[in-house]
C-alpha cells in the first residue's frame, strides 16, 4: 500500500507542533486584550480633550497620550487628574466628534476600553507641595515671590482675576487652566476643604503627546 500523500490529503501533525487553527487565534487575540488593558492601567493612556479650558495649547477635539509613569510633578506640568472628588461637573460639556475620522477614532478608543473621561480633567500645575503661589491685585501670578511667565495662555487672558494666596501642603497641587476665565480648576475650591489643592493619588499621569490632530502631532 503506498505511503504517499497528495496535497488534498491532511497529513497527521507531527509531536510537538502546534495547530494554525481558530483556537491559537483566539490565543493570541486574548493576550493583545490583556496586554491593551495592563499597558492603559499601568504605563500610557489615550484621552481626547472636550472643552476650551486649555485654549491655545489643547484645543477641544484634540487626543493626547498620558503617561502614568512619571517622576516628580513640576510647575507648567500638564496633568490629566480623577476630578471626581473635586473639581465640578461644569468643565465637563460634552464633546461630538466631527468628521468620519474623528468619529472612527472616538470608536476604535471605545473598542479597546480606553477611558474617554467622563470625570477626568486636563490642567496645568501650577504649583506643587512646598511652594506659595499668589494672585496679585494687578492680575499677576507669583509663586514662591517670583512673577510667573505665562506664554502659553490664551491671547488677551489676565493669568487670574480673583485674588488669592495660598500654600501647597505636600503631596498636593495647584492646577489652572490655560484658558483661566473657561477653567474649573484649584480656583473654583478655593473655599472648599482642601482649599483647592489636588492630591497626588488623584493624578493620572502626565500628557506626553498629542497625536490628533495630524497637523498638531508632537508634545503640546
Amino acid at each position: 500500500m503506498s505511503t504517499e500523500t497528495d496535497e488534498t490529503t491532511p497529513a497527521a501533525p507531527r509531536p510537538g507542533v502546534v495547530s494554525r487553527g481558530p483556537g491559537r487565534l483566539a490565543l493570541h487575540l486574548g493576550i493583545a486584550v490583556i496586554l491593551v488593558f495592563l499597558v492603559r492601567a499601568f504605563v500610557a493612556q489615550s484621552y481626547f480633550v472636550p472643552t476650551g479650558s486649555m485654549e491655545p495649547t489643547i484645543n477641544p477635539g484634540d487626543r493626547v497620550v498620558v503617561s502614568k509613569i512619571h517622576g516628580g510633578l513640576q510647575p507648567g506640568d500638564l496633568v490629566v487628574l480623577d476630578g471626581t472628588r473635586t473639581l465640578a461637573v461644569a468643565d465637563r460639556t460634552p464633546f461630538v466628534s466631527d468628521g468620519l475620522i474623528g468619529r472612527v477614532l472616538g470608536s476604535a478608543a471605545s473598542a479597546f476600553g480606553i477611558d474617554l473621561g467622563e470625570q477626568d480633567f486636563l490642567k496645568r500645575v501650577a504649583a506643587v507641595g512646598g511652594q506659595s503661589l499668589s494672585c496679585t491685585p494687578d492680575g499677576g501670578l507669583v509663586r514662591d515671590g517670583q512673577r510667573v511667565a505665562e506664554p502659553y495662555l490664551a491671547p488677551g487672558e489676565a493669568a487670574c482675576t480673583d485674588p488669592f494666596d495660598v500654600e501647597v501642603p505636600q503631596g498636593r497641587v495647584f492646577v489652572l487652566g490655560d484658558h483661566r476665565s473657561r477653567s474649573a480648576d484649584s480656583r473654583s475650591l478655593l473655599g472648599s476643604p482642601g482649599g483647592g489643592m489636588i492630591a497626588l493619588d488623584d493624578i493620572v499621569g502626565t500628557v506626553t503627546l498629542r497625536y490628533w490632530p495630524l497637523g498638531a502631532v508632537g508634545a503640546p
